[in-house]
């Protein structure tokens, strides 16, 4: 494996225990520093339970918990305006509103991440968890936050624009 597929899969990693351990913490009511320690000592790159757990980018995985869960009050808003009205964030089930808030925690605060690898990361993040439309959704909500968020990035040619 080259090192940049190397880098690309553990950041896949990454991005899968995150969603697992934000799940975790709302559940057990965890904290950020208690989570972080058992993932990272536990789960990553482990077998539990007869599932094998991916490696993962330990310093990425780590800004992903955190900043998810410090701009949880910045991130949260923003997914209520992408969701489809009358389904606000507080109703999704548990795991799903762990993706959402992960993929719009890099959408908004991680700029180094281009916006469609993100939401690719985490349609497929989805995929491990449902059978269902939750891909999809997952999909369509990222895309209405990076349309907003980082509208220049996503912008079309002018050729290609459709108004």
């Amino acid at each position: 494996m080259s090192k940049n597929s190397q880098t690309k899969s553990e950041r896949s990693g990454a991005r899968l225990a995150v969603v697992q351990a934000l799940y975790e913490m709302e559940i057990s009511g965890k904290g950020t520093i208690e989570a972080l320690a058992e993932f990272e000592a536990f789960w990553i790159g482990s077998e539990v339970e007869g599932i094998q757990h991916p490696p993962a980018d330990a310093a990425f995985f780590r800004d992903l918990l955190r900043g998810t869960v410090d701009e949880q009050r910045a991130i949260d808003p923003v997914l209520d305006k992408a969701l489809v009205k009358g389904w606000p964030l507080k109703r999704i089930e548990a795991v799903l509103r762990a993706i959402l808030r992960a993929g719009a925690y890099e959408l908004l605060f991680r700029r180094d991440v281009p916006a469609r690898s993100a939401i690719s990361e985490y349609v497929d993040v989805a995929h491990s968890f449902y059978e269902g439309d939750e891909p999809g959704l997952v999909n369509g909500v990222l895309d209405r936050v990076a349309r907003d968020v980082r509208a220049e990035e996503l912008a079309l040619p002018a050729a290609g624009r459709q108004g």
